[in-house]
């Protein structure tokens, strides 16, 4: 499986985007996707627009690798592991990272740890993701490859500017997380537990949280210039899963159609 955005430098966004081809034992070969003139196999459908996969996919990264070239790839790489380990050792200490080398370094991405606080504040790494949304960030990988981590791979295209911004704000959520841990606030309303804040939230006449609206939805002073408003407060993530409704017109309503 070729994951393009590290094996071929292309632009991240779209959890990689991954690419074949896929490979497996002969034994599974007659059950792998299949086109109808190019392979035999018991499912001749075709997966997607070409025969082995997203073609156009290659196209972008064809076009970087030969924008790029030979020392530009090596540097684009090169640079993604300068940046991961940047931001390593700016949060080591305060969080713990896990499968470092002897050295205490990365590769081009690294795992934090966030399974203590459960413990210390009962707060999980769904509550810093949708934190992270009040200070303008999407969380990274969440609970990927370790369940109760964020997984941070900064790439090659972020300027230092940025990855100090995303720093500053997991450190500010640590100093939230000691603020429970020290019983300094609630452990059940808190602006973890009620993360993300949206402005019909903050702006309404009504406020009975316990801490202020400017720590809820200004939690560093630079996101007063530049606010990223999240769209939808917390919601219940398997609710829907578990409590299916039927939003569609009854059947009798199709059968009189």
């Amino acid at each position: 499986h070729l994951n393009l955005h590290k094996t071929f430098a292309i632009p991240h966004g779209g959890g990689g985007p991954g690419m074949g081809p896929i490979c497996a034992k002969e034994h599974l070969a007659p059950f792998l996707p299949g086109h109808v003139e190019l392979t035999k196999t018991v499912n001749t459908n075709a997966v997607s627009a070409a025969p082995y996969g997203s073609a156009s996919i290659l196209l972008i990264s064809y076009a970087y690798i030969r924008m790029l070239g030979a020392d530009g790839v090596r540097k684009a790489t090169e640079y993604a592991i300068l940046n991961a380990n940047y931001m390593l050792a700016r949060l080591k200490g305060q969080f713990d990272i896990l499968y470092t080398n002897h050295h205490g370094a990365c590769a081009h991405e690294f795992i934090v740890d966030l399974r203590p606080f459960k413990k210390s504040a009962e707060v999980e790494a769904e509550d810093v993701a949708k934190r992270l949304m009040d200070y303008g960030f999407h969380a990274p990988t969440l609970s990927f490859p370790v369940a109760g981590t964020i997984m941070i791979e900064p790439t090659e295209s972020e300027d230092k500017e940025e990855l100090d911004r995303f720093c500053n704000a997991l450190l500010s959520i640590r100093r939230e997380i000691a603020l429970v841990e020290e019983a300094q606030v609630d452990k059940k309303d808190n602006p973890l537990k009620n993360a993300p804040h949206t402005m019909f939230m903050v702006c309404s006449d009504e406020w009975e949280k316990p801490y202020t609206r400017e720590m809820a939805a200004f939690p560093l002073p630079y996101i007063k210039a530049n606010k990223f408003w999240p769209s939808v407060a917390r919601v219940n993530n398997t609710y829907g899963d578990r409590n299916l409704i039927c939003v569609c017109l009854p059947t009798e309503m199709y059968a009189e159609a």
